[in-house]
């Protein structure tokens, strides 16, 4: 693998003068913070090779090509959890860039190991909140897929309007999407995949590449947690929708 060279900016964190969040952001975000224990291998992960694999968030454009050291189509990841799929499917897809966001500082510190053991050199992580990135770093058309994999299902009823996938957020990740880019969701929540479903269905930017809800597609694996809930009955529904 050759590793991207060394940029010690890219540790930096947002500076106290960045602009205040949009409002919308105070009521829609992309993760819910967990407790979670750091393991000695992921915080040598982080020691070593968070340098090179880390892009500090900024409210400015992000520069695909200066951030991976390439031109190349890139996905954006929303919610990686523990990175067993993201690393997955980055190992299968060598030709494309990877852009995951993840606050669970465990989970970074899992995919960053991942990355270190798989070799792989097509992945960037972005520990911030991706509703920021979304709207601060990604331009319209950049964008060859976005995958959202299990976000929360936000169960109860009184709960709903925190869920990630909402109308608003829809159009502005198809707006970030060239044409013929995709959107993959995947849910083992019901309810959530009924909503899922109905607001991508009225986004007029985005097209159902099935009569509703999609086959899992082959780059997508089957983690452990999935593994154990269809085991024990619970069901799984993957969407994917083009930009037309």
């Amino acid at each position: 693998m050759t590793l991207p060279t060394h940029d010690p900016a890219r540790n930096g964190e947002p500076s106290a003068d960045d602009p205040s969040p949009h409002p919308l952001h105070r009521r829609l975000k992309s993760f819910v913070r967990r407790a979670g224990r750091t393991t000695e291998g992921q915080a040598r992960a982080f020691a070593e090779l968070g340098p090179l694999f880390l892009l500090p968030y900024q409210a400015a454009p992000l520069d695909i090509e200066a951030a991976f050291g390439r031109a190349a189509p890139t996905i954006l990841e929303i919610g990686f959890g523990m990175g067993e799929a993201t690393a997955h499917i980055a190992a299968l897809m060598p030709e494309k860039n990877f852009l995951c966001c993840e606050v669970h500082e465990p989970g970074v510190g899992a995919l960053l190991k991942r990355i270190g053991e798989q070799q792989l050199a097509n992945i960037r992580i972005c520990a911030h909140d991706a509703v920021d990135v979304v709207d601060h770093m990604l331009q319209p058309g950049m964008l060859a897929g976005v995958h959202v994999f299990f976000p929360d299902p936000w169960h109860k009823k009184r709960h709903n309007k925190r869920r990630l996938i909402q109308p608003l957020l829809v159009r502005k990740l198809a707006q970030r999407l060239a044409p013929g880019g995709y959107l993959h969701c995947a849910t083992d929540w019901q309810p959530y995949a009924e909503q899922m479903l109905e607001v991508l269905q009225g986004e007029p930017l985005l097209r159902n590449m099935a009569a509703d809800y999609a086959p899992r597609p082959d780059y997508r694996p089957l983690t452990k947690f999935e593994n154990r809930g269809l085991k024990l009955g619970h069901g799984v529904w993957d969407l994917v929708f083009r930009r037309i």
